[in-house]
């Protein structure tokens, strides 16, 4: 499928742009182009030709009538908190943001359910459903900065995926503006939906390829009363690995458990100015568990057996987080390890997912290879599912994007991965980076189906052209 080219002329659309959206939200100055050229993915930067800010549906509708007319790449973007280049305007023409579509909808308390627009930053939207004793589960580390949206498009997970499971197991029906101009709606706001093929699902985790989410109808659950949080530290990585296993094995679902090693975390503690977590010399990694439920003894004596089960590794003294504000401290460090890292160098970041039994495997092979070709590597994650973050430093090579001797180095990465029954993303998607490495998961004909799904929705291919594949 050939990608769309932007043409010479984009500029003589530009007062038709305004006439849609307004003056007030068209931008061609240099300071705006720049402020959306890059996401949180490595150190890349693609300049758009236009960045436009739509407040509706019919005004997205409009704008991709011309541009699907005329040829132009749109590049949609929520809050640019993405790790896989989703939201990069590598192709030049228009920049949609969907940032002033920003409005929760209803809360359908009746139903369990909330309806709201895309750029909803989602801890926002997790708070008003929480006021009325409500519990939305996924919540990807930077929930406080990106937008329901974007998760949608990455089909994100968070710490809460071990238990709750991932954002598609949440959306129920969504507005969709497709390349043509078309709005539709996906599916029914029910819980069982066995009409026609699966829309909904596939816009979800398709990285904005397919179509502009513009309304998402999620389910909800009722919010747990109480939650419980220990910190387990491992004198060992590759125990810390074993023992995530072990504990689903012996049969608890904690709510969150999280894997930092110690390296990461000496980053953030000192990024954050924070003693909250001990570190002693002997220490490798820690372990973040959490349970929650609705009866605090029951999940007390739950933490109580997990801590007795773990005795049968190398560990150090096990710290329980008391109160709101212990806890809250952790998790800051847990979700500002990826902000930390990447300001000290390890922008090359990689969202890998294996069993979580073969964990272990897979963080002796990462190591492994920062030995074998000369890189630091730290290593962190949601560990209860078996997806860990791995962090790439490398003396000269800030990026992985078309380098050659860095793509020689993930590619034996994703093809450990893949021996050991893993895939190579868990939640950060693909986008722009991931691409060249589809080949290690997939067989031609799975690859030939993606395409042609992409051509049936984007037959003029304008719509984040060249994400996922060329």
């Amino acid at each position: 499928m050939k990608m769309a080219a932007s043409p010479a002329g984009i500029a003589q659309h530009i007062e038709a742009f305004k006439k849609i959206v307004g003056e007030d939200f068209v931008f061609v100055d240099e300071e705006s182009l720049n402020n959306y050229a890059h996401d949180e993915t490595e150190n890349l930067h693609f300049l758009p030709e236009v960045v436009v800010k739509p407040r509706t549906a019919a005004e997205i509708s409009a704008l991709l009538t011309i541009c699907n007319k005329e040829r132009i790449p749109v590049t949609p973007r929520g809050a640019g908190t993405g790790l896989s280049g989703g939201a990069l305007p590598h192709l030049g023409g228009v920049l949609l943001s969907t940032e002033r579509m920003n409005t929760i909808l209803e809360i359908d308390e009746r139903n369990l359910q909330v309806t709201t627009e895309p750029g909803v930053i989602t801890e926002v939207l997790q708070d008003a459903v929480k006021e009325k004793k409500l519990f939305y589960p996924p919540d990807p580390s930077s929930r406080g900065s990106c937008f329901i949206g974007g998760n949608i498009a990455e089909n994100s997970g968070g710490p809460k995926a071990v238990k709750y499971g991932v954002v598609k197991d949440y959306v129920l029906n969504l507005e969709v503006v497709l390349p043509s101009g078309e709005i539709i709606w996906t599916g029914s706001n029910v819980l069982k939906n066995s009409t026609g093929y699966n829309l909904t699902q596939l816009m979800v985790g398709s990285e904005g390829t397919l179509g502009i989410v513009t309304k998402i109808v999620l389910r909800l659950i009722p919010l747990p009363a109480y939650d419980v949080l220990m910190l387990v530290p491992f004198k060992n990585l590759e125990q810390a690995g074993e023992a995530v296993s072990a504990i689903f094995r012996a049969g608890f679902v904690p709510s969150a458990l999280e894997l930092v090693e110690i390296d990461a975390l000496k980053i953030v503690s000192k990024f954050v100015d924070s003693t909250a977590v001990p570190v002693t010399d002997d220490t490798a990694a820690h372990l973040i568990i959490e349970v929650d439920g609705n009866n605090r003894d029951v999940l007390m004596g739950e933490m109580e057996a997990i801590a007795d089960l773990l005795t049968q590794y190398d560990i150090g003294e096990i710290y329980f987080a008391d109160d709101a504000q212990q806890k809250a401290e952790l998790w800051k460090l847990r979700r500002r390890v990826a902000e930390a890292v990447k300001l000290i160098g390890y922008t090359i970041e990689e969202d890998t997912v294996v069993p979580r039994a073969e964990l272990p495997k897979l963080i002796r092979g990462v190591k492994e290879l920062g030995s074998k070709h000369n890189f630091e590597v730290v290593c962190y994650g949601h560990a209860g599912d078996g997806n860990l973050h791995i962090r790439i430093r490398k003396q000269g090579i800030p990026n992985s994007y078309e380098n050659e001797e860095m793509n020689k180095i993930l590619r034996e990465l994703f093809l450990l991965v893949k021996s050991i029954g893993g895939t190579i993303s868990g939640e950060h998607g693909i986008g722009l980076i991931q691409k060249p490495y589809m080949d290690i998961v997939f067989r031609d004909a799975n690859l030939r189906l993606m395409r042609g799904i992409k051509k049936a929705f984007d037959p003029n291919n304008i719509l984040n052209a060249g994400k996922i594949f060329d």
